[in-house]
């Protein structure tokens, strides 16, 4: 899906909102406005489930041990759900940002940096719970039917050194996806997903208890304006003392007690915890390298790799502090390292490619750029695949990839929009 195709859409769904329709929520029971058909729901949930995960972060593939036991306890709370039958899939995803996210028909997502701000499986499960009733309830595609999405494109991902490279530069459906996903709920749809999550929960035989405690150090958090979490969960799902109170009321009037599986919890957290200083040097390099403090982030990337040599976005890192140096060479040895830790990663190949081009290596930027763009599209990535084309004199295929960077906005499509009409001129 391009992104004429998302305003096209965009435009049916608006037009049908004229002609009316409705249905029953099916968690609620309440009727409601229904323009996106349960078939429609499930595909776009599935098509834009690995896009949306990799613009966040990509799989925490590091403890896979840790994304089954997510699952477990996700698939546990899904089946008291009021749509046990969704296509429910649930993953862990390699961001120290704390977030978590559901999208259409149950593709739900829950960040490391938010795993670690927990105490027990209870609490796991209340969170799992709360972005169930979002997919089960069809939140995001009630919001999308209101025309209340963020605009078109991406902004605020997160990546804090040379992001105006291609940040804001997803295109088609990953661009949707990654709306959806960072879109704040009313605050209607967050009573309700607490309200009906804490009823899962005790279902499910959890201490609704949890729930009230996670809200109380999430509310805590906010008023402290910890880093980092404004930018996360709280962006998406504000707390509020208002929350906080009705949780309360609730798990005293259904009574607490149950399940808390704080051991369990501890010990299948355990790897991440004793991986976490080599992520903190890995988030203070960034933010060294997002000040131009090159040789402090280089330093402390460094010693991230030292302790953690398999994780592919420290490479990552480092190759972007290279480029910064004016060391390509260097720099293209650690994205190759990158892509050959997780070579399904979309950010890592559109590095790779770049910096291949920079270096004249045009099958390299040929190969990572088509690569990254089967995963995650990038108008950068068609417009640099069309700079490849014309330096292989093949002008019908440039003309392809310049036209579609043209459908994109900003710089990038204006140089795509320039150099398409030097070709047909």
């Amino acid at each position: 899906m391009n992104l004429s195709a998302i305003k096209i859409s965009l435009f049916t769904i608006a037009l049908t909102f004229t002609l009316g329709g409705c249905s029953v929520n099916p968690v609620t029971g309440e009727k409601q406005l229904s323009l996106i058909g349960e078939n429609q729901e499930l595909a776009m949930g599935a098509e834009q489930y690995v896009p949306t995960q990799q613009i966040q972060g990509g799989q925490f593939y590091i403890d896979p041990e840790l994304t089954l036991y997510v699952r477990e306890v996700g698939q546990k709370m899904a089946a008291v759900s009021d749509r046990p039958d969704l296509p429910y899939e649930f993953v862990v995803l390699n961001s120290s940002v704390p977030n978590a996210w559901a999208l259409p028909g149950g593709k739900i997502a829950i960040n490391r940096g938010l795993l670690t701000e927990l105490g027990d499986e209870a609490q796991l499960a209340s969170v799992l719970g709360h972005e169930i009733v979002h997919a089960a309830a069809r939140h995001s595609v009630q919001r999308m039917q209101q025309g209340m999405l963020i605009s078109a494109g991406v902004a605020g991902l997160g990546f804090a050194l040379s992001d105006n490279e291609w940040a804001g530069l997803i295109m088609g459906g990953a661009a949707l996806g990654t709306q959806l996903a960072l879109a704040q709920y009313s605050q209607g749809d967050e009573l309700e997903s607490d309200h009906y999550g804490i009823l899962y929960m005790k279902e499910a035989g959890y201490d609704p208890a949890a729930a009230v405690e996670l809200q109380e150090i999430f509310l805590k958090l906010s008023e402290g304006r910890q880093s980092g979490f404004i930018d996360g969960l709280f962006a998406t799902h504000p707390p509020s003392a208002k929350r906080v109170e009705e949780n309360r009321q609730l798990a005293r009037k259904i009574g607490t007690g149950g399940y808390r599986g704080k051991d369990v919890y501890d010990r299948r957290m355990a790897k991440l915890r004793s991986l976490q200083p080599a992520y903190d040097a890995h988030d203070k390099a960034m933010e060294l390298a997002s000040k131009g403090e090159m040789k402090a982030a280089l330093d402390k990337v460094n010693e991230a790799i030292r302790l953690l040599p398999r994780e592919a976005m420290f490479y990552a890192l480092r190759g972007r502090i290279y480029q910064e140096q004016k060391q390509d060479d260097k720099a293209s040895t650690d994205f190759e390292k990158a892509v050959e830790l997780y070579p399904e990663m979309f950010k890592y190949r559109l590095y790779n490619g770049l910096n291949a081009l920079r270096l004249n290596n045009l099958d390299k930027a040929r190969e990572n750029l088509t690569k990254a763009n089967e995963t995650v599209p990038t108008s950068i990535a068609f417009l640099r695949l069309g700079d490849v084309a014309v330096k292989q004199n093949n002008r019908n295929e440039a003309i392809a990839y310049y036209s579609k960077a043209a459908e994109a906005g900003g710089d990038v499509a204006e140089e795509a929009k320039r150099k398409l009409a030097a070709l047909t001129q």
